[in-house]
């Protein structure tokens, strides 16, 4: 009787067989450039495959060729990270920024339309405003909470509305917590959509990691990580990945074959260390951070906490879209301290068991000051529009004791009246 492995069963064994490796029950690093063909005619028929030259056999399989190709650890990462997503396909990156810069210089040609839900993180709007635009792209952003016809107008005011190439969604929001609903965006998209031009949907889900939301299932044609986060886990890892169907998949590691940003063999190996526990952590994480964000938001310190789990039905459409899209309220808390700058500052430099890093998903808490930094290049009018605010910060929650990391943020904000007339430097901390 066959049965149907859940993924966190998968992570341990799925594209692997120890008699390919002497037997090894776990995965080696393949730390090699390049691979022996057994004969020439091996050789011969790799290379077809890899450059398209022929369709591919009847149960034949890409053979090993060339790390920046492909390697082990890398394509054995691809297979179990579809699983959570259910792709067709997967496509590993040695940074999160790499895969997403190779998918929109991929997907957009000079004179098309980009339009991107704001805000955005910090280096994702840096390359649409910075780098894109270079290259004859259009870009447009709406605003968080935009309606449909809202979307559709930008569109038409845009006079491009014939070159919309793509929709790029960051949801929820790095470092807001706004939500954008897939799959009216996916509505729009097709819309704009003509006979042989799709109009792609795709959506950055770091936040949610792979446990927590499936942008594939609500319309999205390409869902993007920064592996760095929740896959890798550890802070020990910078990685990235793009999955989708396999024919846009086929035409991302195409690029990235040419552009060499694939993943490295040891980082590959790391990340599959870390998708054995992903569930487990993630879940920790997600318990943690309801107890923070509860008595955060009962906090006379607080101002205001942005937090999924916080959300009630009278936040109208942002908890409908929550509860379809989100499985899990997540790890990702933003609360805003009473006061601006020098208050929020107080509060992060008196933090003891919290890290004070950019950063997010992994097993300690960290946390940081989106305005000054992650975000400090994103302009600030934009900044001001979107909720990034001098007394903002962000808090990634990891799996310590729930009691001691409220401890620390308790502590670190009874500091902050005490800090309030003196330069934090001059305070015993």
């Amino acid at each position: 009787m066959k049965r149907n492995f859940q993924p966190e069963t998968l992570m341990m064994s799925h594209g692997y067989r120890p008699e390919w490796s002497e037997g090894a029950v776990k995965c080696p690093i393949f730390q090699t450039s390049t691979f022996a063909f057994r004969t020439a005619e091996e050789g011969k028929a790799f290379f077809e495959l890899a450059y398209g030259l022929r369709e591919r056999g009847n149960r034949e399989k890409t053979g090993l060729i060339y790390s920046r190709i492909n390697n082990p650890d890398m394509e054995i990462l691809e297979e179990r990270l579809k699983l959570w997503d259910g792709a067709e396909a997967c496509a590993a990156f040695e940074s999160g920024m790499s895969a997403i810069t190779t998918v929109l210089f991929e997907f957009l040609q000079p004179g098309d339309l980009l339009l991107y839900s704001n805000p955005l993180y910090g280096g994702t709007s840096h390359f649409v405003h910075h780098v894109l635009t270079k290259w004859g792209i259009e870009v447009r952003g709406f605003r968080p909470g935009a309606t449909r016809e809202e979307i559709v107008r930008i569109i038409g005011q845009s006079g491009k509305r014939d070159r919309l190439g793509m929709i790029f969604l960051e949801t929820p929001a790095n470092p807001t917590n706004d939500l954008v609903d897939i799959a009216m965006c996916r509505s729009v998209a097709d819309q704009f959509s003509v006979s042989g031009r799709r109009v792609l949907v795709a959506v950055d889900n770091t936040y949610m990691g792979p446990l927590w939301q499936h942008p594939l299932r609500h319309g999205a044609d390409l869902v993007l990580y920064s592996a760095t986060k929740y896959i890798g886990g550890h802070s020990d890892v910078i990685a990235g990945a793009c999955l989708g169907s396999a024919d846009l998949i086929a035409r991302v590691k195409t690029l990235r074959t040419f552009l060499g940003n694939m993943i490295a063999p040891n980082t590959g190996w790391l990340l599959l260390r870390s998708l054995e526990t992903l569930k487990l952590r993630m879940e920790k994480q997600a318990e943690n951070a309801q107890i923070v964000a509860r008595r955060l938001a009962a906090h006379p310190k607080v101002d205001r906490v942005h937090y999924l789990g916080l959300l009630t039905p009278a936040d109208g459409e942002a908890y409908d879209i929550y509860r379809r899209q989100c499985t899990s309220p997540g790890a990702m808390v933003s609360f805003e301290i009473k006061g601006g700058e020098h208050e929020a500052f107080a509060f992060l430099n008196h933090l003891k068991l919290v890290k004070l890093a950019v950063s997010l998903g992994s097993t300690e808490s960290l946390a940081q000051h989106p305005a000054t930094m992650t975000h400090a290049g994103v302009d600030p009018e934009e900044k001001a529009a979107f909720g990034i605010t001098e007394s903002l910060v962000r808090l990634s929650v990891g799996v310590e004791n729930a009691e001691d990391l409220w401890w620390d943020l308790e502590q670190a904000l009874e500091k902050v009246p005490a800090c309030a007339e003196l330069p934090v430097e001059l305070e015993a901390v």
